[in-house]
């Protein structure tokens, strides 16, 4: 696709991605990070691959074997 594209063409996606990118809000990793954590460990409790599948709800559970005589 960007093959295709002239010299200033691919110049102005660039410009036009920056502009979209400066006006992203940023926030400091300190506060981000705790926030973060705090809702991982909110969350735990209901996490399958922490807590594991209850065989009656698993989707994946082998339905029968395959026998051959």
């Amino acid at each position: 696709m960007t093959q295709d594209m002239s010299e200033k063409e691919l110049k102005q996606m660039e410009l036009d991605q920056l502009k979209k990118e400066v006006k992203l809000e940023r926030q400091m990793i300190s506060k981000t990070a705790k926030e973060l954590r705090t809702f991982i460990e909110s969350m735990a409790a209901e996490d399958p691959i922490l807590k594991g599948v209850p065989e009656d709800k698993n989707p994946f559970k082998e339905k029968g074997g395959c026998a051959i005589s």
